[in-house]
This record gives structure tokens, C-alpha cells and sequence, in this order.
């Protein structure tokens, strides 16, 4: 499998870049798409429309390739693969609900293939993170491989969007669907973050909605604990200075920690709206921000990955939290760059509203705050 990472900044610059990468060695069947919503959608599909390759793509909150980091711009992994060794497939939320959706997805990637794996992006579905998951899993018959990420929209918390090149919705599902009997898939979630104090109880929750800890409100909780004073003026606030600097870790008996980070507060109730489901009873630890130690913690986890189950990739997809893009500052150029050279492979990512993947303890399952990495290699014969 061939694989080339672009970037752009304007759909004109996108049709240059397009024309000096293909040729007669290099002839791409589908791409993974990532872009900012201020770009124009569907000029960029059109163009790929007229290559006749295949479009997995979602909206952003921040894009990059290899180590190279962007906002406003397209970023694009074409990939030259045999049309026998995958599938994609787009379904939406309406008359089926999310989850029965991801059950069909599942359903097709076990018909279609023995060894089905699958790369999925969402649209607006914060609260069915789970359910895609365990969807699919019921679906396809058994614990399959599942990575991907929530689309994002720069932060206007409005309606990302994923997309193909004739279908497009805010709270689609697209599964990018592979033989993992033909390209060798793997991956890792993981975060790097630093739990500090004593376990907490979530005393009351409904669904992704936390309204008490340790029967106190929620947001007073973890403003009193962690000693912060924050007028809420704009919805963007409660994530870019609670959610990305002090989210929750949900701790699980002999598996790693799994993320939540907080996206909105209601200042009435005093609650706090999750990007994902916070059961209640679980038992939680507030984070530290993240220093250089996180994403040394990152780069082991991923040389592991690569010395024990992926020691070659043709191409690397990362799907990362927008809230680790606001908290690690200029030094998220840093985990992606370095993150890029444990396989030095061509790179396409983008800065998401929730992750798809498996920590090294855990299953596959919803994150975030969370650096999900996914490696692809063609197998010989």
C-alpha cells in the first residue's frame, strides 16, 4: 500500500498539490479527509470526485500532518489500496438511532470480511460515544478493532460534520471498514495524564450529564478543588479552561483510567456536561495539566505498539482531543512529531470532540482527552 500525506490551505492550492502527487506511480484509490469548516466542503470533495477517489473525511477542530500542525487548512492521506481490502459506509441518526446503526456497520464488516477492522469517524454524537462502540462490537460478533474520532468544528460547538463524496450529515457514522487479513492494523489509545488526589464518587449522573460529586454539585466540586474562578460567559469557556486542563479519569479495576473531559456547564443545576457518558457510582480522579513527562509517557506507549504488534506501517491516522491541543500548547507539535518518527510513515490527524481506540490494558472503547494512533501495513502475499 502506497500512502502520501498533503496539505493545503485553499481548495485552488489543494488542486496544485493533487496535480504533482499523482502519477503513473502513484495512483490513489481513496483519501482520509480532514478539514476546517470554513473550508468549502464540498469543492474539496468535488475535486476528489474527479479523480475518482474514494472520501472518508470529517470536519476539524485543528488538522495536521506528520508533525505539522494547522488550523483552517485541509489535510489529506491518500492511500493507493486494492478496492478488495475495504469498505465505506455511511449511515445517519434518524429513523434507526445510533446505536442500531453501528450494530448494521458491524454487521457488514463481519459479511464482507472474515477479519474485519474498522476506522470510524461521528459526527455530533457526544452521548452515543459508547454505544457506537459496543454497536459495532455486537454487530460484527465479538471484540473487533475499532479506532477513530468524533469530527470536530474549530470549537463553534455547532455541527461538525462527517462526510463521503455524495453523502453528508452532523450526526452521521462513517466507517472507513478494512481486511485485517489483507492490511495488518493496529493501534493504541493513550494520554499521558497525571491523576492527583483522592478518589471521588460520582453521587449523581444521567447519561454524560454529572450533577453531583461526593453529593456536592459538580461544577462548584471541581472549581472549589482545584482552586479555579471562571465566569462562563461563552460556552467555549468551560472546555478550554476546565475540560482541557482538569479532566476526569473514570478509574477501572486492572485496566488504565478512562478520559472525560467536561464541555459545558449548566449554571443553574451546577452540573457538568461530559464528552461521554459518566455512570454514576464511578469513582474519579482529577488530572494535572500535562508537562513534557505526558508525552514521553505517549511515545513509549507507541514504541511498544511497534516493538510488540506493528513493527512496519505504511501510513499512520491520529485522532486527538481538542483539549489536549489547548492544555499542551506549542508542544503538541511535539507529541504528534514525535509520535511520527516511532514508525516514520506518512501521517494525516486532526484535533477531534472524542476518540475510538484501545488503551494498552484496556478494550476498545470511547475516550477523551485522548491520543488515539492507528498504524496500516499491507501484508505480503
Amino acid at each position: 500500500m502506497k500512502a502520501r500525506s498533503i496539505k493545503a490551505n485553499s481548495v485552488k492550492q489543494l488542486q496544485q498539490v493533487l496535480a504533482g502527487v499523482i502519477s503513473n506511480d502513484f495512483s490513489p484509490t481513496m483519501v482520509v479527509l480532514f478539514l476546517s469548516v470554513q473550508q468549502d466542503r464540498q469543492a474539496v470533495v468535488d475535486l476528489f470526485n474527479q479523480y475518482k477517489i474514494d472520501v472518508f473525511g470529517a470536519t476539524t477542530s485543528g488538522e495536521f500532518i506528520d508533525g505539522e500542525t494547522g488550523n483552517g487548512s485541509i489535510v489529506a492521506l491518500l492511500l493507493e489500496i486494492n478496492s478488495e481490502f475495504y469498505k465505506l459506509k455511511f449511515l445517519e441518526t434518524g429513523e434507526k438511532s445510533t446505536k442500531e446503526n453501528a450494530v448494521e456497520i458491524g454487521r457488514l464488516g463481519k459479511e464482507l470480511f472474515a477479519n474485519p477492522a474498522f476506522i470510524i469517524v461521528s459526527g455530533w454524537l457526544t452521548q452515543d460515544g459508547e454505544a457506537i462502540v459496543e454497536g459495532i462490537t455486537n454487530g460484527a460478533g465479538g471484540e473487533v478493532v475499532i479506532f477513530g474520532g468524533m469530527a470536530g468544528d474549530d470549537l463553534k460547538l455547532e455541527g461538525p460534520l462527517v462526510f463521503n463524496n455524495t453523502q453528508k450529515s452532523d450526526k452521521g457514522l462513517l466507517a472507513f471498514i478494512l481486511d485485517a487479513d489483507k492490511i495488518e492494523i493496529n493501534g493504541i489509545a493513550t494520554c499521558g495524564w497525571k491523576a492527583i488526589g483522592t478518589n471521588k464518587t460520582i453521587t449523581k449522573s444521567e447519561d454524560n450529564v454529572v450533577y453531583t460529586i461526593d453529593d456536592k454539585p459538580a461544577l462548584d466540586t471541581i472549581m472549589k478543588y482545584l482552586g479555579v474562578e471562571i465566569n462562563f460567559d461563552q460556552a467555549k469557556e468551560i472546555v478550554t479552561q476546565i475540560g482541557a486542563y482538569y479532566p476526569l479519569q473514570m478509574e477501572r479495576e486492572n485496566v488504565a483510567p478512562v478520559m472525560r473531559t467536561a464541555m459545558f456547564a449548566n449554571l443553574q443545576d451546577r452540573s457538568l456536561i461530559c464528552a461521554g457518558n459518566v455512570p454514576q457510582g464511578s469513582r474519579v480522579k482529577f488530572s494535572l495539566p500535562p508537562d513534557f513527562d505526558a508525552i514521553e509517557i505517549v511515545v513509549e506507549e507507541c514504541k511498544a505498539l511497534k516493538k510488540n504488534k506493528q513493527p512496519e506501517a505504511d501510513a499512520l491516522i491520529m485522532f486527538s482531543c481538542i483539549s489536549r491541543n489547548l492544555s499542551f500548547g506549542i508542544l503538541i507539535s511535539e507529541e504528534i512529531d514525535q509520535v511520527k518518527e516511532v514508525w516514520d510513515a506518512p501521517m494525516v490527524g486532526f484535533f477531534s470532540y472524542g476518540e475510538f481506540g484501545k488503551s494498552h490494558t484496556g478494550k476498545h472503547e470511547f475516550h477523551n482527552n485522548t491520543c488515539c494512533l492507528v498504524a496500516l501495513k499491507e501484508k505480503v502475499g
